[in-house]
């Protein structure tokens, strides 16, 4: 039983509590079946089928019965057989001025040029500046030998390069977008939408009509993935691995973006070291602290802004070790082009062993930042990343890792700075200056891609909310947030300051670059499973060779953890047990809320007047619930003198794409008799839109769109019932169902919408609760009389409107029982309640005026 309270106190009523507006933060699960056909009443809703497919389809989570109870009186009839399901009450919101579009423009030859050179500041950073450290790092596990070492070496850096960059990533995974989203939950919310793998129980099947699913449905004809995506829809096993594959991950991802900026930026300061001989190991540590400081302080300026000032430097970058690799190539030794043949690693494991597969954990070093080049999809199309790194980026880093072995191959003792010493005398300061700004370019590059996982699994439910600023009004994917900004730049200098040896960096950032890696493995395997649907020898080929190279890798540094890169561990622990606990608070709380939700047989009995006076005025009921009236609506009549005439249970809720169209965003059905003016609006956001508009602008698009809902009701009942003459003289079953679409075009669908049961005191459904049930005489309403029924309302909205628009937010909070479970106490009552506490409130997302505030309180024990 829940516990209610006002304020979140003791007390029995009150106005306290946090903000409830940017409340739903589950992941809204596609359902496939949604377009096939279903056996139902006569007259029967589409909201009661929805409703009986969810219990159907999420008996394993066990938190009620039924997701809206307002739909359970429906007579008992003769089945019939409907068509495929079209959802008439999705209503276009009209275009305001101001409102956000996330369209992306095609652009000219000079934009295009422009946005290149934002690709390699943003993208490219990190694998850029991978030849500053790699060779450094591998010789000094596995010191040169000999010639054919560096000959060695340098084959197994060429074919990493070419097998987890080039193949793995740019080939492969980059495909794997989620409509220009990449990332770790980007695949997650790809994954959810074709089957319902997700953990909280906010799923509404509507979701699944929305333009942005416009994704391939699995072929019937395609046993094999109609049995992964039922196998993976029954298991709560399998569900709940997936989303700690994700969480592990994503966690992952957070500590490359700490581990990226101190490796890149020590060791191109280093390279001081070569040039000054005086310079010492903590004058390094102390330039690097104050180049830290400088990075982190310009990441608010955003992504374009100084993506188009680093470009052009990190092109001319690109050009010196393209340079300086050739220059290498001509003075020394050209034969280390022999290293293209991949015999030469097999040569190196055998002269070298044990020692070798040390080197292995320097070697992934080379391919670092191939996962930025996936995370930040959001900010570049797929094509733009694919062409810069194939006809730029990676030749210029064959080049330059070929010119340091040539270097090498008469220079043994130059390993420990192969890059600065193979620098010609007369160009080094200016190469050297250049590294340093291409090392604080390439900490941006995972910087950003921390930002946009964070943000993904934010809207997704599975980290607290945080304040999150869009630095561009063109791209909404280029985002700055500033607590993890400062919060990485504090683990920054801890991991700089504590771990001074670029070798112990070098293996944590290894740990992180793999963890990461694999988690990307299995998900897109799954994908090509499940979604793409190819063939299987090419998915387990897929599978088996680059989770096989990448746990050989993993293999490799997991024996370094003991000498410092077990802090990275324990970091990337710690963000994930931030989300797990996220994810399980909000997952118990909503679940609560749904089996406290007000039963409809209570709100008829109330009246139209629910027990108490009744305002004049709009009122927007702030609730996470998708479905029913929240039991919190009960602490509002029970504390306030007065009910707003008209009220509005409006529900924020995120689906599992990116973006839903303007015209898409509102999702209304009535919940009572006409005379009770209460509705249910759902405004759904992808996890990459862009909340920006003021509370005027959302009432406008609400309001509006509340009409437009209204006006399409009264037509579709207008045009049953001009068809009940000929319905009279048929049985019921052979009534005709219409469906009037945005465009105006008219379909039938075989079952009456708003069709009314003569002699019944229940209501047919949600849709058809618009009015109360009247006698036999009531079909043969005329069309004026029905018209100004019509402008009667819309007249009563706009009075309502004018009369002004209060924000009820509700603030539900959890508690655990006494008898509870000690871990649980600690997990609900103290760390989860912690988070809440601190994390970024959702009325601070609504901009509301403080006059247009009440809230009250309430808290469940669970």
């Amino acid at each position: 039983m829940a516990k209610e309270v006002g304020g979140g106190s003791s007390s029995e009523r009150g106005g306290g509590g946090g903000g409830g507006g940017e409340v739903s933060r589950g992941v809204g699960s596609a359902s496939m079946d949604s377009l096939e056909s279903h056996w139902v009443f006569p007259g029967e809703d589409e909201s009661e089928i929805e409703d009986e497919d969810e219990e159907h389809d999420n008996a394993d989570m066990q938190y009620g019965a039924g997701l809206d109870s307002e739909d359970d009186d429906s007579p008992v009839q003769r089945l019939i057989r409907t068509e495929p399901r079209v959802d008439s009450f999705d209503v276009e919101a009209l275009e305001v001025h101001g409102a956000h579009r996330s369209d992306y423009k095609e652009f000219g030859i000079g934009r295009r040029i422009i946005h290149a050179f934002q690709t390699l500041g943003v993208v490219f950073g990190d694998v850029g500046t991978s030849p500053l450290y790699t060779f450094s790092v591998m010789f000094n596990k596995a010191p040169i030998n000999g010639d054919e070492d560096v000959i060695g070496a340098l084959s197994l850096v060429i074919y990493t390069l070419l097998l987890i960059p080039l193949v793995k990533y740019v080939l492969i995974v980059l495909w794997a977008n989620d409509d220009g989203e990449g990332g770790t939950f980007a695949l997650y919310s790809l994954i959810c939408r074709h089957a319902k793998v997700s953990l909280l129980p906010n799923q509404v099947p509507s979701d699944t009509r929305i333009s942005s699913f416009m994704l391939k449905v699995p072929s019937p004809e395609l046993e094999r993935s109609l049995k992964i995506k039922e196998r993976l829809e029954t298991s709560s096993t399998l569900k709940k691995l997936l989303l700690m594959l994700v969480l592990a991950g994503t966690s992952m991802v957070i500590a490359d973006g700490v581990v990226t900026p101190t490796m890149s930026v020590m060791s191109a300061v280093g390279g001081l070291k070569i040039g000054v001989g005086a310079v010492e190991q903590d004058e390094v540590v102390m330039i690097s602290v104050a180049f830290l400081v400088i990075l982190f302080s310009v990441q608010k300026f955003g992504t374009s802004q100084v993506g188009l000032v680093v470009g052009p430097a990190l092109f001319i970058w690109f050009c010196s070790l393209a340079g300086i690799g050739i220059y290498n190539l001509v003075k020394h030794d050209a034969g280390v082009l022999r290293a293209f043949n991949p015999v030469h690693i097999y040569l190196y494991f055998k002269r070298n062993s044990v020692k070798a597969w040390y080197a292995l954990g320097g070697c992934l070093l080379c391919a670092t930042g191939s996962e930025a080049m996936f995370a930040d999809l959001c900010f570049f199309s797929v094509q733009s990343i694919q062409l810069t790194f194939v006809f730029l980026v990676l030749p210029c880093l064959l080049l330059g890792y070929l010119g340091q072995a040539a270097y090498l191959i008469g220079n043994h003792n130059g390993a420990e700075h192969a890059f600065f010493s193979s620098i010609p005398s007369g160009a080094f300061w200016p190469v050297l200056l250049i590294a340093n700004i291409a090392a604080l370019i390439a900490s941006r590059a995972m910087t950003t891609a921390t930002f946009s996982c964070i943000k993904q699994s934010s809207a997704l439910g599975c980290f607290p909310r945080l304040k999150i600023i869009h630095t561009s009004k063109k791209f909404m994917g280029q985002i700055y947030i500033p607590v993890i900004n400062w919060f990485l730049l504090g683990v920054c200098l801890i991991l700089v300051c504590s771990i001074s040896s670029i070798n112990e960096i070098g293996n944590a950032y290894g740990i992180a670059e793999l963890g990461v890696m694999m988690m990307t493995t299995i998900l897109v395997t799954i994908v090509m499973l499940l979604i793409w649907q190819i063939n299987i020898i090419i998915v387990l080929s897929f599978a088996i060779f680059f989770l096989g190279l990448e746990l050989i890798f993993f293999s490799s540094v997991l024996w370094s953890v003991p000498d410092g890169s077990w802090t990275i561990l324990v970091f990337a622990g710690i963000m994930f047990f931030i989300m797990w606990i996220w994810n399980y608070g909000s997952k118990l709380k909503y679940e609560t809320e749904v089996a406290r939700k007000l039963p409809m047989d209570l709100m008829r009995e109330l009246g139209c007047n629910l027990g108490t006076g009744r305002a004049p005025g709009i009122g927007l009921l702030y609730n996470e619930l998708a479905k029913g009236v929240p039991a919190i609506f009960g602490q509002f009549m029970t504390t306030l003198p007065a009910i707003h005439s008209m009220i509005i249970f409006v529900c924020v809720k995120y689906v599992p794409v990116p973006v839903v169209p303007q015209n898409e965003r509102f999702y209304f059905r009535r919940l009572c008799p006409r005379s009770y003016h209460i509705f249910r609006c759902i405004a759904r956001y992808g996890y990459k839109d862009v909340r920006k508009e003021n509370h005027q602008v959302f009432e406008q698009l609400l309001i509006d769109s509340l009409e437009k809902y209204i006006r399409r009701e009264a037509q579709e009942r207008q045009l049953e019932s001009d068809g009940d003459e000929d319905a009279e003289s048929r049985e019921d079953t052979s009534f005709s169902r219409v469906l009037v679409t945005p465009n105006g075009s008219v379909y039938s669908l075989g079952v009456p919408l708003l069709a009314k049961y003569r002699g019944s005191n229940n209501f047919t459904s949600e849709a058809s609760t618009s009015e109360e049930v009247k006698p036999d005489s009531a079909a043969g309403t005329s069309a004026n009389d029905a018209e100004h029924s019509l402008e009667w309302e819309l007249s009563f909205i706009r009075k309502a409107k004018e009369s002004g628009v209060v924000y009820l937010l509700g603030h539900g909070d959890i508690r655990a029982r006494k008898d509870s479970w000690f871990i649980k106490k600690l997990v609900i009552n103290y760390l989860y309640a912690f988070l809440r506490k601190n994390c970024r409130r959702g009325i601070t997302n609504l901009t509301l005026p403080h006059s247009h505030l009440i809230q009250v309180g309430m808290t469940y024990m669970v």
